[in-house]
C-alpha cells in the first residue's frame, strides 16, 4: 500500500517515524511519502517538504505568513493528487491538516488522522468538520473518546505515542563527558522549544535566572533544524551549555527543567523531572487565544491530570522573579518538589503503556 503522511512540527516527525514502523508491522511492503522531518525520512519516507519550512506559531504569525501557507497548501494538494495514495495520514498540525483533510475527502481519498487536533480546547465546532472529512481518528488521550461521542463520532483510543519513544530510548552513559558537562554540578535543563519564534521568545527569559543558582549548571536542549547562531547569540554572555538532538539524554540526568509549553512538558514529566512550564507569545496572539481557549490549562500534564500539577507561567507572569521562585521550589529541598514527583506517578498510570504506534498501524491496515 502507498501511504502519504503529513507532520508539521518536530513532535509530529517523531510520532510519524514511529508510526511508519508500526504500519510496517502489518504491511511489510508499504511505501511512504509526505511532509515531515529527518526522523520520518530515516524510516524510509520520501520527504517532500521539511517541517522547518512550514512551522508557524501564534495567530499573528499565521496571519503574517498567509501567502506562504497558501503556497504550501497548493503544493501539498497537487502532490497528493499526483501520487494518489491508498491512505492519507495526518498527524496533529490542525491549521494545515484540517484543510488537507477536507480536500482529500472531496477527491475520494481515504483520510486518517493520528493525534487529534485539540478541538476540545478551543473552537469545539471543528469536531463536526473532522467527522465529515476524516474516515478514522486515532486519539491519544482517554477523555477525547468521550468528547467526540458528543458529536456522534466514534474514534479509536490508541494510547500515547510518547511512551513508544521513551521505551525505545537508551541513555548514553557518556553523555556528560561527551558534552563537557560537570560530573558534580547538578543540571537544570532548559527546553525552549523547536521553533525559531520560541527560541527568540523564551531562551533569554530562561537564562536570566542563571545567576540565582550558582550551584547548578544550565544546559539547553538544542535542535539541528535551527541554526547554531540562533542559540549562540543568547548564550554568549552566559555560562550555559548547549546539547543538540539529545533532549532525552538531558532529561535523564536533570534535576529540574524550564520547559516551553508543548509536547516537551509531558515528556519532561514522564522522565520524572520537576518542571516549570513557560509560555509567551505576541500580545495580539495572546489576546486572541485568551478569548478562544476553553480549557483551564495549557500544559499537557495539567490537562491530563485535570488539575495543576506543574506551575504555568504565561505571558506577563513569565518574568525573572516568578521563574526564580518557582524553580527554587522544585529543586532538591524545595517545597513543591516531592508533591510534583508523586503526581507524576499518577500521570504515568493515566498515560498508559507503550504500543500506540503499533496499534495505530495495525488499525490503519485493517481499515484500508
Amino acid at each position: 500500500m502507498k501511504y502519504y503522511l503529513i507532520a508539521g512540527e518536530r513532535s509530529g516527525d517523531l510520532h510519524g517515524s514511529n508510526l511508519i514502523k508500526g504500519i510496517r508491522e502489518s504491511d511489510p511492503d508499504a511505501t511512504f511519502r509526505g511532509w515531515g522531518g529527518e526522523m520520518m525520512r530515516a524510516e524510509g519516507m520520501e520527504l517532500v517538504t521539511h517541517y522547518k519550512d512550514t512551522a508557524f506559531m501564534g495567530f499573528l504569525e499565521v496571519i503574517l505568513n498567509l501567502h506562504k501557507i497558501s503556497g504550501f497548501l497548493k503544493k501539498c494538494k497537487a502532490d497528493i493528487l499526483k501520487n494518489r495514495p491508498d491512505a492519507l495520514i495526518l498527524i496533529d498540525y490542525p491549521g494545515f491538516n484540517l484543510r488537507i483533510a477536507a480536500f482529500a475527502k472531496s477527491k475520494g481519498l481515504k483520510v486518517f488522522y493520528y493525534i487529534s487536533p485539540k478541538v476540545w480546547a478551543w473552537n469545539q465546532k471543528r469536531a463536526w468538520k473532522i467527522k465529515k472529512s476524516v474516515d478514522h481518528m486515532f486519539v491519544i488521550f482517554p477523555f477525547e473518546v468521550d468528547f467526540y461521542k458528543k458529536y456522534d463520532y466514534r474514534v479509536d483510543y490508541v494510547g500515547n505515542p510518547l511512551m513508544d519513544a521513551i521505551e525505545n530510548f537508551r541513555a548514553d552513559p557518556d553523555f556528560k563527558k561527551k558534552n563537557n558537562l560537570s560530573e558534580t554540578k547538578p543540571i537544570i535543563a532548559l527546553l525552549p522549544g523547536s521553533r525559531h519564534q520560541e527560541i527568540v521568545g523564551m531562551l533569554n527569559l530562561m537564562l536570566a535566572v542563571q545567576s540565582h543558582f550558582p550551584d547548578y549548571q544550565f544546559v539547553i536542549a538544542g535542535v539541528n533544524n535551527l541554526p547554531v547562531a540562533l542559540y549562540e547569540q543568547y548564550v554568549s554572555s552566559h555560562q550555559a551549555k548547549i546539547v543538540y538532538e539529545s533532549t532525552y539524554d538531558l532529561l535523564s540526568v536533570a534535576a529540574a527543567a524550564l520547559v516551553t509549553s508543548g509536547t516537551a512538558t509531558l515528556e519532561t514529566a514522564l522522565f520524572s523531572v520537576p518542571e516549570v512550564v513557560c509560555y509567551k507569545t505576541s500580545g495580539f496572539s495572546y489576546a486572541v487565544a485568551k478569548r478562544l481557549i476553553r480549557v483551564p490549562f495549557i500544559s499537557l500534564v495539567n490537562l491530563i491530570m485535570e488539575r495543576e500539577v506543574v506551575r504555568e507561567l504565561i505571558q506577563d507572569d513569565l518574568n525573572e522573579k516568578l521563574l526564580v521562585e518557582e524553580l527554587r521550589s522544585i529543586l532538591p529541598g524545595g517545597t513543591k518538589r516531592q508533591k510534583q514527583l508523586d503526581d507524576y506517578k499518577v500521570l504515568l498510570e493515566l498515560v498508559g503503556k507503550a504500543g500506540a504506534s503499533e496499534r495505530t498501524g495495525r488499525l490503519i491496515a485493517k481499515y484500508i
